[in-house]
């Protein structure tokens, strides 16, 4: 009995033994497993920024002709191009204002869109933060240099009605079209996006109507303490205030919370098959900067022309001014991002939709116009934020339907289509609408 005990009793204390060793076995594995998730994961991670570095490398070796055949043979809305060349033949050619307004407008269009392509493919090699900056940028740019125009001549309602104009279209045109777009393609769902940079960005345009509403609300109540100074001297000190917060918006998106800005991992490893081939780029860097100089330099000479044109054209065709220049005016210079709202929006990217569209709406509100305001008060021109109460209130209401419209986080076609009749009735409204500075531009 004793001896059979004892086999038994060393039998169960190796089994005790093999278990032990196996649990210690197993643990081990788990410890050498999680370390390989975890290299794993960074290996992803590195991977993510590796694929940037690749995309960036595969700079083309272009030659000049091959440029040229890239940047303005190979998109069909080029073959409006010839226009402005002749808009300039015709300034010194005839009188006809109307005419001279019609085509530097068409032959702006297409290099407004360039523009946003040039600025695309210098985005691939800057990442996706600074590339949604230089798309915002450059994506104003035709607005910012008409408005300065304008202004050397004296037009200061143009450039206020040119701003807001730009403002309106982006948050009710431009932001429709996408969620319509999308909507339609994706009708089966709602689409959805970042609703916390939505509330943020809803808080930055609302401070922006609040730099437009006070010197206004000023002037109207003939409140101000000395009558006609401090209305201007009210409207450059809120100016910047406003270039101080664009600055601080701008530290904020760039460098304290870049991870909100910035693609997902799961998208970006879910569409990096797909994308790779759309982000490589077509041309290189210098290439893409060489082409943003020649094309701004083409835009700023054609509208000085369409500046000189403005008021011939509205007495011709016998259509308001406001309605030329918070209309007409800024459907052309936002090409680029009205194209680009409405492709993101296609492939169910709402996020890059928004940063278009609320972002060229927060830059031309809290960059362009307070800019414009300094470097009139360094022109010696009065321009001020008194956009007059017609404008103004027309901006705050929009704001806040925008605001309503993004505070869920989702769209669908219906949230669309309501934006794009919002605009309908805006552009009706100035359609009608009187300027009471029009006897002064």
């Amino acid at each position: 009995m004793g001896c059979c005990k004892v086999p038994a009793l060393i039998q169960a204390q190796v089994e005790m033994g093999l278990v032990n060793d196996v649990e210690h076995k197993s643990l081990f594995r788990r410890d050498t497993d999680s370390s390989q998730i975890k290299a794993a994961s960074l290996m992803e991670q590195g991977s993510l920024s590796a694929s940037f570095r690749e995309r960036a490398s595969k700079t083309p070796n272009n030659s000049v002709l091959q440029s040229f055949k890239i940047v303005i043979l190979s998109n069909k809305l080029n073959l409006l191009l010839p226009f402005g060349p002749l808009a300039i033949l015709l300034h010194y050619l005839t009188d006809n204002k109307g005419w001279i307004f019609l085509l530097s407008l068409v032959g702006i269009t297409p290099l407004a869109e360039r523009l946003g392509y040039a600025t695309e493919q210098l985005a691939c090699y800057t990442g996706s933060t600074v590339g949604g900056l230089l798309n915002a940028t450059f994506g104003n740019v035709t607005e910012l240099i008409i408005s300065i125009f304008a202004l050397k001549s004296g037009m200061i309602r143009v450039v206020q009605l040119t701003l807001l104009g730009s403002i309106l279209s982006n948050m009710l045109l431009v932001l429709g079209c996408a969620f319509f777009c999308g909507g339609l393609v994706f009708s089966q769902k709602e689409q959805v996006f970042d609703k916390g940079n939505a509330v943020v960005n809803s808080g930055l345009l609302l401070m922006a109507v609040m730099g437009l509403l006070f010197p206004a609300v000023l002037h109207y109540t003939h409140s101000e303490v000395h009558a006609g100074s401090s209305e201007l001297a009210l409207s450059r000190f809120s100016s910047c205030i406003m270039l101080v917060a664009y600055a601080a918006y701008l530290f904020f998106q760039l460098k304290s919370q870049p991870s909100s800005y910035t693609p997902l991992t799961e998208e970006t490893n879910q569409n990096e098959e797909t994308s790779d081939d759309d982000e490589d780029p077509e041309i290189s860097k210098w290439e893409a900067i060489i082409w943003l100089s020649i094309l701004t330099a083409w835009v700023s000479l054609l509208s000085g022309y369409l500046v000189d044109a403005i008021e011939g054209a509205s007495v011709s065709w016998k259509i308001p001014i406001s309605f030329i220049s918070v209309i007409l005016l800024p459907i052309v210079g936002n090409a680029a991002e009205h194209a680009g709202a409405i492709m993101f929006a296609m492939k169910d990217k709402l996020d890059l939709s928004l940063g278009v569209a609320i972002g060229s709406s927060i830059q031309i509100s809290m960059f362009a116009v307070p800019f414009c305001v300094v470097i009139g008060w360094m022109m010696g021109a009065q321009m001020d934020l008194n956009f007059q109460l017609f404008e103004t209130a027309t901006l705050f209401i929009t704001v806040i339907v925008v605001a309503f419209f993004l505070q869920e986080g989702t769209s669908n076609y219906f949230k669309g289509l309501m934006l794009i009749l919002c605009y309908l009735i805006v552009a009706a409204s100035f359609f009608v609408h009187e300027d009471p500075h029009q006897d002064d531009i």
